[in-house]
């Protein structure tokens, strides 16, 4: 395509230098001939670059798409239309200043659907409230939209969940869910307002992401009361898992079917599995509730009961896996010290 092009470049060359009466008549034909075969060398040398670096173009934009919810294209396509239309009168106006002002033109052109691009991706959020984008409809795209509680908003892991791109797309959070994150952030307790503001503070960064984002819902259901029946109400008319750690939240929205993103229970399945026999190198911080028997952490919060421990509290040492207990709250490891257990 490259020497195509290029070939028909000199052609067109020559036959403007024919137009113009620079050459005669029997140079004609010479020129014509002249130019093509200089198109085509010109377009072997340049047309492996080029076309590389076209290839090259085209993936990474396969690759964005790709990688782009719905819901992201959608608003991504109708800021550049929106910047397009924008720039339409300004160009008609460049447009008698000549090929000056068509290459401005174009330049305007561009610049416009870029900027309308990415202001409709990064305000997808305000944008979906303004045009009545409902709930069900960034749920039929690619990514599913997650309904938020306050708990994990509070908690905050999930920003970095979001970040590390195990989830995108909107983050639903119903305005009685900020209702109360506010009335949290307003407490003359101390510690409930350094909650409620960290919960601020969590929204303000899932905005800041770029695959997830934040759309307030006004969906709300006056006859029910208590916030978490509302929840569980909105996640079954929607369809949305529900994100929480409240624990009686998570059992009660089960039993109606709702399906639950816990992140207690998401942290408990990422620690590092431990099996009977296998050493840990752990301190002992006190002493466990039978006697002689010390307790230590491992680095992820599990708890470890190491036999005949207590005497080695403060200390750092070697112990060996016995049994593996788990229980609603997490894991727990009994142990007992390496040094005294039997050689086999």
């Amino acid at each position: 395509m490259s020497m195509l092009a290029c070939s028909y470049s000199g052609y067109w060359i020559s036959d403007l230098l024919n137009d113009n009466y620079i050459l005669r008549t029997p140079q004609q034909v010479l020129a014509i001939i002249v130019g093509i075969i200089l198109g085509l060398l010109i377009g072997f040398v340049v047309g492996g670059p080029v076309g590389r670096l076209t290839v090259n173009i085209f993936d990474e934009l396969e690759l964005a798409f790709h990688k782009a919810s719905g819901i992201n294209i959608l608003f991504g396509f109708g800021g550049a239309l929106a910047g397009l239309v924008a720039a339409t009168f300004p160009s008609i106006a460049l447009f008698r200043f000549g090929y000056p002002g068509s290459v401005a033109s174009v330049v305007l052109f561009l610049l416009s659907g870029f900027i309308g691009a990415r202001i409709g991706i990064i305000k997808r959020s305000e944008l979906s409230v303004i045009f009545k984008v409902s709930p069900s409809f960034a749920l039929s795209g690619e990514s599913r939209a997650i309904i938020l509680d306050t708990s994990v908003i509070i908690d905050g892991r999930i920003v970095d969940i979001a970040r590390a791109g195990f989830l995108d797309g909107i983050m639903l959070i119903p305005r009685f869910v900020l209702s109360e994150l506010q009335a949290i952030a307003d407490s003359a307790d101390a510690l409930k307002r350094s909650r409620g503001r960290r919960g601020l503070d969590v929204l303000n960064a899932i905005q800041q992401l770029d695959n997830a984002g934040i759309e307030i819902t006004d969906e709300d259901f006056p006859e029910i009361m208590n916030v978490d029946d509302k929840l569980t109400a909105l996640a079954k008319k929607t369809g949305a898992p529900l994100a929480t750690n409240d624990f009686n939240l998570n059992k009660v929205a089960v039993i109606q079917g709702v399906k639950i993103l816990n992140i207690n229970e998401l942290a408990g399945a990422l620690k590092p599995v431990v099996l009977p026999g296998e050493d840990m190198r752990i301190n002992i911080t006190r002493a466990g509730k039978e006697p002689e028997q010390g307790v230590g952490y491992l680095d992820d919060g599990t708890m470890v009961i190491v036999e005949r421990g207590k005497k080695k509290i403060g200390s750092q040492v070697t112990v060996v896996a016995t049994s593996v207990l788990q229980t609603p709250v997490g894991k727990m490891i009994f142990s007992e010290l390496s040094e005294e257990r039997p050689e086999t």
